[in-house]
């Protein structure tokens, strides 16, 4: 060929301008150098031939006999350029030139054929890069008038028929016309039978005709269709035994098809044959070899498939070590260069997305722009250059939350869509990409319209994608991602169901073994996820776990994708147990999310992820067990996460969120000031993250206010409150009527005002708190599960108003609310306390006010049924005793002891739920509710004359105050040490507790689960009781028993209450004696008080003064409460024998045991008794009972 090409050279030195066969000998070295650039791929060998046609055709004017082959050979030596330059322009102008050729061939001529074909073939082209249809009609047309002079016998007839068939595939490809395929199958067929076995083209046309049929199973799933595509190819292989020079070709074209039937059937072997096919093809490819570099690229490729399926990162190394050689055959000027530096990047990113290496996705990103400044305006490959840049550089702001990469990805995107107008071809993908990114820009930014938009593109996209369409599964899936967040961003019901109905018609097309159906399995899961978050149907999530379940089956040990699928799957296990309270769903969620975890190491681009979803599982967990290692842990947890998210990354508002939330839920466990303070500064820098018009500015602004409100309740700052109130009142603005969460705002606004109402006695925010409420309501409608909280909370604003103004149309209002909330907690329902509670206090109210005994009766009535509640009792219940303890006095009712009973009857079964934490909190909500209510119930059981029932129940009372855990850990140690079956009940009891008291303490919509636990637990404790010495587990002590601490003397209580002072002396063999003290519970408080301040002074003044005032204090002792008493001895005891003192409340402040008259021979008790103090009588049963035991365990001496 060179030597050709020199001799050529040489006769066209040898004809200067203006010799007769001058244009013949530029013609025949353009041709030559054309032939050669075939050969080599020198582009300068194309660009000289296209120089030297051109001057042979000026040479041949119309009329010249050969001007008509000039015309024909430029416009192909142009055509070739374009192949491998992609400028249009080139392909332009090859189709005019091939027009006129044709112009100057009419019918008749002998090469009109030729020239039609030749139009036709470049009109065909061009619209494979612009997407014109007329295009490809025309080229049709033209092919069929071509077909139409080659008769049966025609040499090429079978051209004609092989190119008509592409030509009506293509269009068929784009407006799915079912009869142009099965034309084109026909022709291909036809095309075929000409080309018997021998004959030289017959490889070309199995492959076509291959081709073909492929395409009509792909749009009728015939698999007839596709077998005979593989059998076509395995016959083309057939044809080219070893040697042969098309042996790579058709190695690789068998592994194209097998590769196609895997993705259709999913059946592994297949693409497993398509890599050693494509391996074959390879080695028949050696370095030096024109087409190493396809075959490189093609092996790459389909072992990027096979980690797609296996997730096997050596599949996925080995395709980028192949791309990188593949680019390494592609210098700068070479014509596959851009689609070498393409390649490797998409193999790069697939990289990162498993092992999450940033640099990774760094290098893809300089890849993709190398490719694009290849592919300048009017370039072929432009639009798709733009795109691949757009999509990395998308992903590159989903790592590194800079907004200059995600709005530089939506420009790259408008501007390939520009290059796709309506009826190009590649349309489609370009208004989803740029959906995709408006969506993350959304998600960013907040923007509704950005959403909007990408709505509306998604639409277009999947208009443009009708059934049958490969990518239509994609389509619906990308839709229903953006309706399902402007779901969450608007609250429109109907685009959440429309979401899982697209997400329902993608699965449809990704059947079993399909490559992209674990996607579509967990997008499915997902919508029902959230869907079950909005409404709460059940059968939404178990869908949901199912599919999640589904998803981790296709995603075994060593998958790209388990990790995702482990951490979905965990999440739908945690909602499962927010609804069912099963723990075995979070310990499995916790397991997951680590083992999710473990996946991610340091580096990877979704460790951020995994490290919030165990914390939120783990603080989950806490809420349940109490057990404060796994709160601490959450929070680590978050500040890793935080720290993985700098400023101006995409996750961090919901980073500095989830940190908050943590944080201030340790300050109500360990009530450390600096850990809400610190919730208080990262709420305050979320919302900073989301300024005006950001969609979720609004849950910003609420999240802070509840940590003010918080902080208000702590230290009382009125500047939080009215802070909260601020606050509030703009989320609500950002919450119109139709918003999801309008009536959250409404209430929490009202509930502020009131509050603040309380603190400054404002009118108007009184008012305005009604009205809100009242508008929260009417969103509630009757059925609605929210309805009866917010039927209390406007009846609660009215009773304050009636309070403050005393207009008895607000109390009667009051009372019909709360009535119509009761209705609405049957017995047994977990809040039916304190609904109760709430109509009882406005009744007793009423009464007062009007005097109506129905009133009265209705009222007690409704307190009544306390005593007979079945659920497991929490502090809400102990509150509502206390009220009725509190009504039974001030009206002095006959159900008075009763209310006591039930209270301390509550406060008992509550200790041991709330009890059981290492938190104060839970504890001092006991405290708070039931202060002063034991020695309130020992004097109304003395006023009673029910002297046993005042002992039993203040000794029941006092224990949470005395030694919280007294009752329950000395027999639960006891229970354990007993055998494996007592340690078994004892951790069971304990978990079914802890369980019990945070669902109480949470959310208690779900009444089922509550009653499933306390069943639960009454069950152990049954069984407990069972026990040999056991029987009295967790019941108060009966006064038989107590009694026993006066077997060595006399237990005098004294108790002090605001409605009594009484000393009941405990005797070891007779009834108690009761003597009511002639003093007022201020007294005994006053010289407590006194007898401090004294002490505290000492040695700071006058010490023979201090000494007046404390003899002053015992002589009043003496006086009013221990001479009596000893009076009443005398006729009980020997003088000198040991009493017990055991006071109450301000009564343990005072040294009884040194009262006396002080005055010269006068009385003082030690000349009587011998003092000792006991806290409870229980603990001094407890006492005698250990010194008894150190007394009979041997010692060493």
């Amino acid at each position: 060929m060179v030597q050709n090409v020199d001799s050529l050279r040489m006769a066209l030195r040898k004809c200067p301008p203006g010799h007769s066969s001058r244009s013949s000998c530029l013609y025949n070295l353009a041709t030559s150098l054309q032939e050669r650039f075939k050969q080599r791929g020198v582009l300068s060998d194309l660009d000289e031939a296209i120089d030297l046609h051109r001057a042979a055709l000026a040479l041949r004017p119309l009329g010249h006999p050969d001007r008509s082959r000039s015309l024909n050979n430029l416009a192909n030596s142009l055509r070739h350029k374009f192949n491998q330059r992609g400028v249009l322009s080139d392909l332009d102008e090859a189709i005019d030139l091939h027009r006129a050729a044709l112009s100057i061939r009419p019918p008749g001529h002998s090469d009109r054929s030729s020239s039609l074909n030749d139009l036709a073939s470049s009109l065909r082209d061009r619209f494979d890069q612009r997407g014109a249809l007329s295009d490809l009609d025309e080229a049709i047309d033209l092919h069929r008038a071509a077909l139409a002079l080659r008769p049966h016998g025609h040499s090429f007839r079978s051209s004609s028929l092989n190119n008509l068939a592409i030509s009506l595939q293509d269009r068929f490809d784009q407006r799915g016309v079912l009869s142009d395929l099965d034309e084109a199958i026909d022709l291909h067929r036809a095309a075929l039978a000409l080309r018997l076995p021998g004959h030289s083209d017959r490889w070309t046309s199995l492959n076509s005709l291959a081709i073909s049929l492929q395409d009509r199973f792909d749009e009728r799933g015939v698999l007839s269709d596709l077998d005979e595509v593989i059998d076509l190819h395995q016959a083309a292989l057939a044809l080219c035994p070893p040697d042969h020079s098309d042996r790579s070709l058709a190695l690789k074209n068998l592994a194209d098809s097998l590769q196609d039937r895997f993705k259709q059937k999913g059946v592994m072997s297949d693409l497993d044959e398509a890599i050693d096919l494509h391996r074959a093809a390879l080695t028949l490819r050696p370095p030096g070899h024109s087409d190493r570099w396809p075959s490189l690229n093609n092996l790459a490729i389909s072992l990027q498939d096979r980690f797609h399926q296996r997730g096997i990162l050596c599949d996925l190394d080995e395709a980028i070590e192949l791309h990188h050689a593949a680019l390494s055959l592609c210098p700068p000027g070479h014509s596959d260069r851009s689609s070498s530096l393409n390649n490797l990047a998409s193999s790069l990113r697939d990289r990162f997305n498993q092992r999450g290496i940033l640099s990774d996705l760094d290098e893809a990103i300089d890849l993709h722009r190398a490719a694009l400044a290849l592919c300048p305006p009017g370039h072929s490959f432009r639009s798709s250059s733009l795109n691949n840049l757009g999509n990395n550089l998308r992903n590159r702001f989903k790592q590194r939350g800079v907004l200059s990469d995600l709005d530089e990805a939506i420009d790259l995107h408008q501007a390939a869509l520009a290059l796709h107008p309506p009826g190009h071809s590649n349309r489609s993908e370009s208004l989803n990409n740029l959906a995709i990114s408006l969506q993350h820009r959304f998600h960013h930014s907040g923007v509704l319209c950005d959403l909007d938009e990408a709505i509306e593109l998604h639409h277009a996209a999947i208009a443009l994608r009708p059934p049958g369409h490969s990518d239509r599964s994609s389509s619906l899936n990308n839709l229903a991602n953006s309706l399902q967040d402007r779901f969450h961003h608007r609250g429109v019901l109907p685009d959440q169901d429309e979401a899982i109905d697209l997400h329902r018609a993608a699965l449809a097309l990704r059947p079993t073994g399909h490559s992209f159906r674990s996607s579509s399995l967990n997008n499915l899961a997902i919508s029902l996820q959230q869907r079950f978050h909005h409404r709460g149907i059940l059968c939404d999530l178990d869908e949901a776990i199912d599919l999640h379940h589904a998803t981790l089956t296709l995603c075994p040990p060593g998958h790209s994708d388990r990790s995702s699928s482990l951490d979905n799957l965990a999440n739908s296990l945690r909602d499962r147990f927010h609804q069912r309270g099963v723990l075995c769903d979070l310990d499995e969620a916790i397991d997951l999310h680590r083992a999710a975890l473990a996946l991610r190491p340091t580096g990877h681009s979704d460790r951020s992820s995994s490290l919030n979803n165990l914390a939120i599982s783990l603080r989950d967990r806490f809420n349940q067990r109490g057990v404060l290692s796994d709160l601490d842990e959450a929070i680590d947890l978050h500040h890793a996460t935080l720290a993985l998210c700098p400023p101006g990354h995409s996750d961090r508002s919901s980073s500095l969120n989830n940190l908050a939330i943590s944080l201030q839920q340790r300050f109500k466990q360990r009530n450390v000031l600096s850990d809400l303070d610190e919730a208080i500064g990262l709420h305050r820098a979320a919302l900073a993250l989301h300024p005006p018009g950001h969609s979720d500015r609004s849950s910003s602004l609420n999240n802070l206010a509840v940590g003010l409100r918080y902080r208000f309740d702590e230290r009382g700052v009125l500047s939080d409150l009215d802070e909260v109130i601020d606050l509030h009142r703009a989320a609500l603005a950002l919450r119109p009527p139709g918003h999801l969460h309008r009536s959250s705002s409404l209430d929490n606004l009202a509930n502020s005002l009131q509050d603040r109402f309380d603190q400054r006695g404002i009118l108007s925010d009184q008012d305005e708190a009604i009205d809100l409420h009242r508008a929260a309501l009417a969103l509630y409608p009757p059925g609605h599960s929210h309805r009866s909280s917010c039927l209390n909370n406007l009846a609660v604003g009215l009773r304050y108003r009636f309070d403050k103004r005393g207009g008895l149309s607000d109390l009667d209002e009051a009372i019909e609310l709360h009535r119509t909330a009761l209705a609405l907690h049957p017995p047994g329902h977990p809040d039916r306390s304190s609904y109760l509670k709430n109509l009882a206090i406005n009744l007793r109210d009423r009464f007062k006010q009007g005097g109506v005994l129905s009133d009265l009766d209705e009222a007690f009535s409704h307190y009544s049924q306390l005593s007979q509640a079945s659920h497991a009792v929490s502090h809400v219940d102990l509150e509502a005793a206390r009220s009725w303890t509190t009504s039974a006095e001030q009206l002095n009712h006959s159900s008075m002891l009763t209310a006591y009973q039930t209270a301390l009857m509550f406060l008992d079964q509550w200790q041991h739920l709330a009890g059981l934490s290492s938190s104060s909190y839970h504890f001092n909500l006991v405290r708070e509710a039931t202060s002063s209510l034991a020695m309130d119930a020992f004097s109304c059981s003395v006023r009673h004359g029910a002297f046993t029932t005042a002992v039993e129940l203040l000794e029941q009372g006092r224990t949470v105050f005395w030694t919280q855990l007294a009752r329950f850990q000395a027999p639960a140690d006891e229970i354990s040490a007993s055998g494996d079956m007592g340690k078994a009940l004892v951790a069971e009891f304990k978990k079914l507790s802890f369980h019990l008291r945070n669902v109480l303490e949470g959310s208690t919509e779900d009444t089922t689960q509550i009653r499933k636990l306390t069943v639960q637990r009454d069950d152990v404790i049954s069984r407990i009781r069972m026990l040999p010495d056991f029987s009295r587990f967790l019941l108060p002590p009966l006064f038989s028993d107590l009694q026993k601490a006066a077997q060595d003397g006399p237990v005098i209580i004294l108790n002090a209450s605001q409605y009594s002072c009484d000393a009941l002396i405990i005797l070891s063999a007779q009834d108690p004696v009761h003597l009511s003290l002639d003093i007022a519970q201020v007294e005994v408080s006053e010289w407590s008080t006194e007898l401090q301040s004294i002490t505290k002074d000492a040695g700071s003044s006058d010490d023979h003064l201090q000494q007046n005032l404390i003899v002053g204090v015992l002589r009043e002792l003496w006086q009013h409460i221990v001479a009596p008493i000893v009076t009443v001895l005398k006729e009980l005891i020997r003088p000198r024998s040991r009493i017990w003192w055991c006071p109450t409340t301000e009564f343990t402040l005072l040294p009884l045991h040194a009262a006396g008259s002080y005055v010269k021979n006068g009385d003082k008790l030690s000349d009587f008794y011998i003092s000792s103090y006991t806290p409870t009588l229980a603990a001094l049963i407890r006492a005698r009972q250990q010194v008894s035991l150190d007394a009979s365990t041997p010692h060493f001496v």
